[in-house]
């Protein structure tokens, strides 16, 4: 399951038009559920399709402070991986069979990229957006602990009393887009260094 947040000024509703849009359009069932600040997107193969195995993806599109946490279910492809199968299994005993399941083969690998596709249109609609994976300028201010003044972060001490900040900065991971504590290392979501705190 892949997971990435974007930050910016960005809704669910945005991401799933885009990818009603984008998949409507061609081999795919789309249908979105929900409302609001959750969404769902699923992303079909038809049921009585000419050629290839069915494949099917869920896409959770959940509202988080100033941006989107996208989130991917596994890809259901055991029905491509059947076509597949059996395309190769046809190939080994008459190969000659091999020229007329080429619809299926070419098909089944279209089907299999599915994912690759799905967060393709999803980051040309947050990029056309404005979004990103860095945190939104809101987030990049810290609140000091002793006056309540907002602070930018990085900042080493507050603007207004000078009472010291010290390492409460939040990153974001440039992979995922993640917002970790300051000090961390590792993304605790995909496992990528981050960069280090100011």
């Amino acid at each position: 399951m892949e997971q990435r947040t974007f930050h910016g000024n960005i809704a669910p509703a945005d991401l799933a038009q885009a990818l009603v849009a984008r998949f409507s359009a061609g081999d795919f069932q789309v249908r979105q559920l929900g409302r609001g600040d959750n969404l769902i997107v699923q992303v079909a193969t038809p049921a009585l399709r000419q050629s290839g195995g069915p494949t099917a993806i869920t896409i959770h599109l959940s509202q988080v402070e100033d941006g989107v946490h996208v989130r991917l279910g596994a890809q259901e492809w055991l029905g491509t991986a059947a076509s597949l199968g059996q395309t190769a299994l046809m190939a080994l005993l008459r190969p000659l069979t091999l020229l007329s399941r080429l619809d299926d083969v070419a098909q089944d690998i279209y089907s299999l990229q599915l994912v690759v596709r799905i967060w393709e249109a999803i980051e040309r609609t947050v990029e056309g957006l404005g979004a990103s994976y860095q945190i939104s300028e809101r987030l990049r201010r810290l609140t000091c602990a002793y006056c309540t003044t907002a602070n930018p972060v990085g900042a080493p001490s507050c603007a207004a009393c000078g009472a010291p900040l010290g390492f409460q900065q939040p990153v974001a991971c440039p992979n995922c887009g993640f917002v970790s504590e300051a000090g961390t290392q590792i993304c605790p979501e995909c496992g990528q260094p981050l960069p280090p705190t100011p």
